[in-house]
């Protein structure tokens, strides 16, 4: 069974940056789709960004365009989610996940909190 870790979340000032990171026990196929995923509090789940481990493809939600970047390290089987120019309302728990496809989800870490002030 394959496990993730995710780390580099903190509290941050709106308009900072902070990158997270998201470790795989065991470097996924090529195949393979890890997402990031978010989810303040009282609010559903809902996804963030997506890379494509074999082609190295890339997919954003709208809210995140232009400002977050996922890309990967194949030799460390680490995800990045680079988050630039952050606001209050990316506040959340954010969440690494691995599956087959764009937003879908077989295994998750167990989340790093990231919280952005005014």
């Amino acid at each position: 069974q394959v496990q993730m870790a995710e780390s580099g979340g903190g509290l941050v000032q709106a308009g900072g940056s902070l990158r997270l990171s998201c470790l795989f026990s065991a470097r996924p196929y090529s195949s393979h789709v890890v997402n990031w995923f978010r989810q303040a509090p009282g609010k559903e789940r809902e996804f963030v960004a997506a890379i494509r481990w074999g082609r190295a493809s890339t997919y954003y939600a709208d809210s995140v365009k232009g400002r977050f970047t996922i890309s990967k390290d194949n030799a460390e089987k680490t995800v990045y989610l680079q988050m630039n120019s952050l606001k209050v309302e990316d506040t959340a728990v954010y969440f690494c996940s691995r599956g087959t496809n764009i937003a879908s989800s077989d295994y998750w870490g167990q989340g790093t909190q990231v919280t952005v002030s005014s």
